[in-house]
């Protein structure tokens, strides 16, 4: 029986070199290296034997940079907002009802929840290290149609009926954070349709009979329509105003490639100069080779229309995101739903930004301990600061106080 597993393990970590995905694949999706240009789909997972556990050192509340001057009331109620998938997992249960009774115009009351609920842990890296990279995200407003016409001919595809999505879980449970994406082609599955193919060579996703992938808008801009599967979630603004939110709901299964890596290697810019704002210069300056720079990444995402009446984009955790207080991270290393105190700098500056924010997404360039991508917001001003947030920072894990710290992926708290 042991050798059938290990079998197994060996058949499934090839077919994870093909084509894997996280089972928490990101709504939202900020910077990789570089800062802008990142991935809406995670990588491939590194081997066990190849991931070392990070560190939990619990500490003082006063060893954490200016946590007597932050304001508090907004993550409380950011961490609130997360209960909602919490409350009845232990050991969240008793602490989102408690939090529920604090008044959160009460910042002393705040403060002294936090303080009493949960014990601060700093967070070491694998490699030793208390500091990481800090990204940003947001999400983008971009201008569409319902019908195509015009200008308006690149289409947001849902999910397409072909797209065959294996949890590798049923079959190998030590893989259960991860799926393989493919498509039937007789009785062999086969990998999904790369970028190229369904931009290059009109292989529109399921494109046989009623298999058709739907489209849930027409928009104007290739390079747009890219950035808005970076970020993974987002708003289509149409010619009457109304706007259609969209969530991540699938991709297809390729590795992410960095655009901004893409025209580094190609020395078109270098790494000081990469940004979302230089990479959008760069394409309308060179019209004649985006198409070819956009299919440098095969990996293609499908989205699903959200609620229109939702407070912000869903994140990894299945509740709205909060603009300036949710943040994505490693679910490797901290958990969703837990508060995170955040100590890094604003974009392209040395003024401090230091603020204690929730876990509630993730994202495939967000891996590592201390690993962090701070959401902005919606709309071309949140899109200003997330592209050029690059910054190193710190992180402090809140845990309920009371209880053991979480588990790093080789299984050791």
């Amino acid at each position: 029986m042991r050798r059938i597993r290990i079998h197994l393990l060996l058949a499934a970590a090839l077919l994870l070199t093909a084509a894997c995905t996280s089972i928490s694949s990101p709504p939202a999706v900020a910077s990789c290296p570089p800062p802008a240009d990142c991935p809406a789909c995670p990588a491939c997972p590194p081997s066990r034997q190849s991931t070392p556990d990070a560190r939990y050192e619990a500490v003082a509340w006063g060893d954490i940079p200016s946590w007597r001057d932050v304001t508090l009331a907004p993550s409380l109620r950011a961490f609130l907002v997360g209960c909602a998938k919490l409350g009845s997992a232990s050991p969240w249960r008793g602490v989102c009802e408690r939090g529920r009774d604090v008044p959160t115009e009460d910042e002393g009351r705040v403060r002294g929840f936090f303080e009493l609920e949960f014990t601060p842990y700093r967070v070491v890296s694998p490699e030793q290290s208390d500091r990481g990279l800090v990204t940003g995200y947001y999400e983008p407003v971009v201008q569409g149609r319902l019908t195509m016409g015009g200008d308006f001919v690149y289409p947001v595809y849902g999910v397409p009926d072909d797209l065959i999505v294996v949890d590798l879980a049923t079959v190998v449970p030590e893989l259960k954070p991860f799926r393989l994406r493919g498509r039937l082609e007789g009785r062999r599955l086969v990998p999904y349709y790369s970028r190229s193919e369904i931009e290059d060579r009109g292989v529109r996703p399921g494109s046989a009979g009623s298999d058709a992938a739907p489209v849930l808008a027409w928009v104007a801009d290739p390079v747009e329509l890219f950035f808005l599967q970076i970020q993974g979630s987002g708003q289509v603004e149409l010619e009457s105003g109304e706007r259609i939110r969209l969530g991540y709901a699938d991709q297809n299964g390729h590795p992410y490639r960095s655009l901004g890596r893409y025209l580094i290697d190609k020395g078109e810019l270098t790494l000081e100069q990469v940004s979302m704002q230089s990479i959008k210069a760069w394409t309308r300056a060179n019209p004649d080779k985006v198409q070819e720079a956009l299919n440098a990444n095969p990996s293609y995402v499908f989205f699903r229309q959200l609620p229109a009446e939702d407070a912000g984009p869903l994140g990894a955790l299945g509740v709205p995101l909060t603009a300036g207080y949710s943040v994505a991270v490693d679910p490797r290393y901290i958990p969703l739903g837990a508060p995170v105190f955040l100590a890094t700098s604003s974009p392209l500056s040395d003024q401090a930004l230091e603020r204690l924010m929730v876990a509630q997404d993730t994202g495939g360039a967000i891996r590592g301990a201390v690993r962090a991508d701070f959401y902005w917001g919606t709309g071309e001003t949140a899109g200003e600061s997330a592209g050029r947030m690059r910054q190193t920072g710190r992180m402090w894990l809140l845990w309920p106080r009371g209880e053991r710290p979480p588990k790093g992926p080789t299984g050791t708290p």
